[in-house]
């Protein structure tokens, strides 16, 4: 018989630890969803989910020919749309809740120059987002609706259908609101080391024709929209660089910081 020692488990008491993440995690996910239902039912009661459709409708409404409304094709589209406005509308106001709900359950694990750096990204690529968002909403809506209705013909009434206008809006939000992510990419790849500062610098020209590509891509085919789109993007590139400089400057682990000096 052998008298060595059992071999140890080298998993052995982490099962615990691992289930209580996994409940904080569902208490977590239960509190950001608790943020959307609450807005959601606040919203329904006030405005309302129609009063929500007449205001994102209204820049296309304000440029239609007078008498002109929306018109829905699908016999449940009266209801459905309206309902998809009021849950997109909840989860935009309740995502402060939502991203501090992830941010309180990854913070415990973090270096304390790691929460330096993430918390200002968290919050810095919420604001631009919402930046984006009304950038299109309030700027480049009625701009590009008036060129389009300027190009449509005496013979014709526009009526556009209420879905397909709500699938135009929701890609032109996520486009505007994801452009104006630039900066936090470049802060990102500049603080990771993936590219230099003189590296991002050198690409500028470059940048500015994939913003006009990605401008024609994910926009209408109109030149309006188009450059409401690059034009932000090659200006926000210029900041994302500046930022870049002084965000690595303060957010370098302590030994990085003590190598730099």
């Amino acid at each position: 018989m052998s008298d060595s020692p059992p071999k140890k488990d080298e998993l052995a008491g982490t099962e615990q630890p691992f289930v209580a993440h996994l409940i904080e995690l569902r208490d977590r996910l239960v509190k950001a969803v608790l943020a959307v239902a609450a807005v959601a039912v606040a919203l329904g009661i006030y405005p309302g989910p129609g009063a929500l459709y007449d205001l994102m409708a209204a820049p296309l409404v304000a440029h239609l020919p007078s008498g002109a409304t929306l018109i829905a094709t699908s016999v449940i589209s009266p209801f459905m749309v309206p309902l998809k406005v009021l849950l997109m509308a909840s989860f935009m106001l309740a995502l402060p809740v939502v991203l501090y709900q992830l941010w309180a359950f990854v913070a415990p694990g973090l270096y304390s120059h790691e929460k330096k750096l993430v918390m200002p990204l968290v919050i810095s690529s919420t604001l631009l987002f919402f930046v984006g968002v009304a950038f299109c909403y309030f700027f480049v809506f009625g701009r590009v609706f008036a060129f389009i209705q300027s190009f449509a013909p005496k013979s014709i009434t526009a009526s556009p259908d209420i879905e397909a206008y709500l699938g135009f809006v929701l890609n032109m939000f996520l486009a505007f609101g994801m452009a104006f992510e630039v900066p936090v990419v470049v802060v990102v790849l500049a603080r990771m080391g993936i590219f230099s500062i003189e590296k991002l610098k050198e690409f500028r020209g470059y940048f500015v024709v994939l913003a006009f590509i990605i401008a024609a891509i994910v926009t209408p085919p109109d030149v309006v929209s188009q450059l409401a789109l690059a034009i932000p993007m090659v200006a926000l590139y210029e900041i994302g660089i500046w930022a870049a400089q002084i965000f690595i400057r303060h957010t370098q682990a302590p030994a990085q910081a003590e190598d730099a000096s």
